[in-house]
């Protein structure tokens, strides 16, 4: 019974979907987006859902742009229901009352999202939309609204109890191999044979987060290098012709590369949850591994050597120059210059060593000079580490970095 009444569903759901299609054409997507906000039926609700996405997926920049401008606008909140939802809220608490306050404070635009997303492979869609409405807000600023309440929607859908971690080999499928060449952000792939190299080794290892609804689409993945001590080269970890060791003789896990996948998620944070599933997974593994980093790139050195004011010059010691950097270098808002330094920190790690050469390539060379820096993520100290960071600012450093950094800075005057 269950069988039949789902065919009869699935072949009313198709005609009545093509009656609807025919009904909308000629009218314009803001038009659908109201009928659908208004409509009960969930049949009819999805048809109109796919019309939308599919009148979306046809349009070109500036008529987006329309769309979401009707979303910022025709469908946000009405500050004066706002005010006296809640005043009637404080003066007799309750749940109606509360209820009547919480949904006068929820725009309109999130529900057509929400409604949106009934449609099968609407999320992805939707991940996409945000991405060209991220485009269009540095022109527009006025379409910031739409953006905070599609973040504030993707925040729940993404959490870390919908996602799935995943082990990526040189056996997954080619579909999902060829993304991870196209979203690899900090060491570019070049090759099927790079990208050999860096997944089928005994000693290496790569792992994504996906989403039930984007089951084929990456959302962040982060390769792995099982090693004997801490690198201090990319050159040296990704060569062709190293020397392959075997896993269970390897005492790190060297997290050399981490790449958010959906620009449409930008903001949404996946990388925390992800280092520390990893690092459980690998140490049930390996119970020999004993020393979890990373080798990082530090992209905001050289902007900030050339903000010096002739306080550094090319010469000097690139080591302690990136040392300073990564502990002294401070946003107006007290928390560090670098991205990479903020997300790792920000997770619980620790500045461990910082590594002159260690990036020879055209991109290491504009960002740092070469120089890399390896994170330490200390099992023992990373809520510890994190609290200081996050409560106090503190960027937390071995003695050896803290040492380097007070090394004296020569001068293009010699002095």
């Amino acid at each position: 019974m269950s069988f039949f009444s789902e065919m009869v569903s699935t072949v009313f759901e198709r005609r009545y979907r093509r009656g609807l299609l025919k009904d909308a054409e000629g009218r314009s997507i803001t038009d659908l987006s109201e009928s659908l906000l208004s409509s009960h039926g969930e049949v009819s609700g999805v048809a109109l859902a796919r019309s939308i996405l599919d009148r979306y997926a046809q349009m070109d920049i500036e008529e987006k742009r329309g769309f979401f401008e009707f979303m910022a606008e025709g469908l946000e909140i009405d500050p004066d229901t706002v005010v006296s939802t809640l005043q009637a809220y404080k003066d007799a608490p309750g749940k109606s009352t509360y209820r009547a306050f919480a949904n006068a404070c929820e725009p309109r635009r999130q529900e057509l999202a929400r409604r949106l997303n009934q449609v099968p492979g609407a999320t992805g869609q939707l991940v996409a939309m945000r991405k060209d409405l991220l485009g269009l807000m540095r022109k527009n600023p006025a379409l910031e609204p739409v953006d905070v309440d599609f973040k504030h929607l993707f925040a729940s859908w993404f959490n870390r109890g919908f996602l799935v971690l995943r082990p990526i080999s040189w056996s997954t499928p080619a579909d999902i191999l060829e993304k991870i060449i196209a979203y690899e952000a900090v060491h570019a792939i070049d090759s099927w044979e790079d990208l050999r190299r860096r997944l089928k080794p005994s000693d290496r290892r790569c792992f994504g987060f996906f989403h039930p609804a984007m089951a084929e689409e990456p959302l962040i993945f982060v390769e792995v290098a099982l090693t004997r001590g801490v690198p201090d080269s990319i050159q040296d970890l990704l060569a062709d012709g190293r020397e392959t060791i075997d896993a269970e003789d390897a005492d790190t896990a060297v997290f050399y590369s981490i790449s958010n996948c959906q620009t449409g998620l930008a903001g949404i944070s996946f990388g925390n949850s992800l280092i520390k599933q990893v690092v459980s997974d690998l140490s049930h593994e390996l119970p020999g591994l004993s020393t979890f980093v990373t080798l990082s790139p530090i992209p905001g050195l050289n902007r900030w050597r050339a903000s010096q004011d002739g306080k550094t010059s090319p010469d000097d010691n690139p080591a302690a120059s990136a040392a300073r950097y990564l502990l002294d270098a401070k946003r107006e808002d007290g928390m560090p210059f670098d991205p990479v330094a903020r997300f790792h920190l920000g997770n619980g790690a620790m500045v461990h060593k910082v590594h002159a050469g260690a990036d020879t390539s055209e991109n290491g060379l504009k960002q740092s000079n070469g120089t890399m820096v390896n994170y330490l993520y200390d099992v023992q100290k990373i809520s510890q580490n994190h609290e200081q960071f996050v409560g106090q600012k503190t960027v937390v450093a071995s003695a050896e970095v803290r040492q380097l950094s007070a090394t004296k800075a020569s001068t293009k005057t010699g002095d």
